[in-house]
């Protein structure tokens, strides 16, 4: 049971993991964030997002920005030291550890996401597929979403939109744009985090990831 969902936002950054100090967004949406976007809309123990299509409906655009970051982070050595009833600082001080870096965003992103869901093995036995693509519809009539959806990165929100029409017109028609490896998504079924990547093809502007190979 399928559904489309328009997003929209004004800038969207979704930074390549291979690159560790400046920040170089992937040219569209990463299939994990596009799941992470329909996560913040309908999310429930029982069911699991699958992102089948993406469609590129504005060109693609770049913009380049400074933002500020710190450059440290908390410390687990200090967290365990105060588990244990002694003292230390359990903070970062943003104005000595704030630093400046460039980054490089798209800019003016509209795409529209294509997904099914599968049910999981913690659904109860009322959770079936109609209720929650009648709870997902709901969701988007009237605007409703867990937290606010977001293009990469919390300062960038997405908006959202139920899409209302039976044809997608693209930006990119009768052409195929190689995107190179792209991030699939993490994989945490080992224990361990990693990561799963996939060659991005845009074939007539939609990013299908029906069929695609994926490699970890």
């Amino acid at each position: 049971m399928s559904i489309m969902v328009e997003v929209y936002g004004d800038y969207a950054a979704f930074n390549r993991p291979e690159l560790k100090v400046e920040r170089m967004t992937y040219d569209v949406i990463t299939p994990s964030a596009a799941r992470g976007i329909l996560d913040a809309i309908l999310w429930h123990p029982g069911m699991r997002w699958v992102v089948d299509k993406i469609y590129v409906l504005s060109p693609i655009q770049y913009s380049n920005i400074r933002r500020n970051e710190v450059k440290s982070k908390i410390s687990a050595r200090n967290v365990r030291t105060v588990m244990n009833g002694r003292k230390n600082d359990l903070y970062i001080d943003a104005q000595a550890d704030i630093q400046q870096r460039a980054a490089l965003v798209l800019k003016n992103v509209h795409y529209v996401l294509e997904a099914h869901f599968d049910i999981t093995d913690k659904a109860s036995p009322t959770d079936n597929p109609a209720k929650f693509q009648e709870m997902m519809k709901r969701r988007l009539e009237k605007g409703q979403c867990y937290h606010q959806p977001y293009f990469g990165c919390r300062e960038f929100p997405a908006k959202f939109r139920k899409w209302e029409f039976e044809t997608v017109n693209t930006a990119y028609p009768n052409t195929t744009k190689e995107l190179g490896l792209m991030l699939y998504d993490m994989d945490y079924s080992k224990g361990e985090i990693t990561p799963m990547y996939f060659n991005a093809v845009l074939k007539n502007g939609v990013l299908d990831l029906t069929n695609c190979e994926v490699y970890r």
